[in-house]
């Protein structure tokens, strides 16, 4: 096992985790309905920025399988250094997904309403809700391992790994089925 790089400390930790998901849960919700900058014209196409949400969670869900087989092949420096960059990857995700709704016009599905609109709709919905809830258990699942709880983490790890490899497919996924539907914003 790894040595551990965080000094266990639950209180201190459970105040950070809950700020931060409390943070950007808030920032996120508030920023989805402000709409003062769509009209901005910054010269190139804003969606732009959903190309590179889509292409970041193609590359998380890469990270997270192959943290998951380095894991099992007990290569626990790789595995962690993978998460790592997820995590990393996962942040500036983030501030790609706030940085694109802020600039860009609400986008709808504008495909006939067939199976493949109920389908979109079901995995949109799914999408959003499990998005809305894994930040802490990512946090959680990282900081069990930092600090040296390895038990502890492979029993979060076992919920957060499957719900994380979701929400990055089924972000892409989204992402291709109403890419076709975007107005060019210059």
């Amino acid at each position: 096992m790894l040595k551990p790089v965080l000094q266990k400390n639950d209180r201190k930790a459970n105040i950070f985790i809950i700020t931060v998901s409390v943070v950007v849960f808030v920032a996120v919700a508030f920023l989805a309905n402000v709409k003062f900058l769509t009209g901005l014209n910054l010269g190139f196409n804003v969606h732009v920025f959903a190309l590179f949400n889509a292409i970041v969670n193609s590359a998380v869900s890469i990270l997270l399988v192959w943290a998951f087989i380095a894991v099992r092949n007990r290569k626990y420096e790789l595995h962690k250094k993978l998460m790592l960059v997820a995590m990393v990857l996962s942040v500036l995700f983030l501030l790609s997904y706030i940085a694109h709704h802020l600039l860009a016009t609400e986008t709808r599905y504008g495909g006939p309403h067939d199976w493949l609109f109920y389908v979109y709709l079901f995995i949109l919905i799914t999408h959003i809700a499990l998005a809305t809830i894994i930040l802490p258990f990512i946090l959680y699942t990282a900081y069990r391992s930092l600090s040296g709880e390895y038990a502890r983490h492979k029993k979060l790890a076992r919920y957060t790994w499957p719900l994380w490899l979701y929400v990055s497919i089924t972000g892409v996924v989204v992402y291709l089925l109403i890419s076709p539907y975007y107005v060019p914003h210059l």
